[in-house]
């Protein structure tokens, strides 16, 4: 039950952030705004195994990018968001980073004993839109799916937040940005949580 409160908080913040202007035109402005720091180093995407194979050797959690070709968020993603220095340097020292085309039939994966076109890999995951982002522990479970195109500076937040494991510290997402990316709480929050 916890579990899945945590991945309806993180889905829910992460819809109201999605709903809260990311249409081409407010991502057209922001890139002139603000310059995005373009990333020196691509992520390195593997195949579900290998990227599966890596979290685990490695004691990584594990990204899976669920994109399909004619998906233009996933497109705008691809260069805004894990093209983002900070970001893309947080993926390749943090996790093993998986990028699965959801429409394939001809690229195949192994998860839990079963072998799955990454089509029926995409069902399994309940992914239904495009992008989504699945994140797994090390162990291979499912921490939660992410729908829809982030912004670098809120995916940065998400990938600390997954990263130093506060879901599992009956912590928001939120709560985690308001305490600037500190999910331990201090002694004081602590005894205060006592009384």
């Amino acid at each position: 039950m916890k579990k899945l409160s945590t991945m309806f908080l993180i889905l829910a913040i992460v819809f109201v952030w999605g709903c809260s202007g990311t249409d081409s035109e407010s991502i057209a402005q922001d890139s002139k705004e603000k310059k995005v720091e373009k990333a020196h180093e691509e992520v390195v995407w593997t195949t579900f195994d290998e990227g599966l194979a890596k979290g685990v050797k490695e004691n990584k959690n594990i990204i899976v990018d669920f994109y399909t070709d004619w998906c233009h968020w996933c497109k705008v993603m691809d260069e805004k968001t894990f093209g983002e220095k900070k970001v893309a340097a947080k993926l390749k020292e943090r996790f093993a980073t998986v990028r699965l085309n959801a429409e394939s039939n001809s690229e195949f994966a192994n998860y839990k004993g079963k072998k799955y076109s990454n089509m029926e890999l995409t069902r399994a995951f309940q992914v239904t839109g495009f992008p989504s982002l699945a994140f797994l522990s090390p162990e291979k479970e499912i921490i939660t799916v992410i729908p829809g195109y982030v912004p670098a500076d809120q995916f940065y937040h998400i990938l600390d937040f997954i990263d130093k494991e506060c879901y599992k510290k009956k912590m928001t997402l939120e709560e985690f940005i308001k305490k600037k990316g500190e999910c331990e709480e201090s002694k004081k929050e602590e005894s205060k949580n006592e009384k």
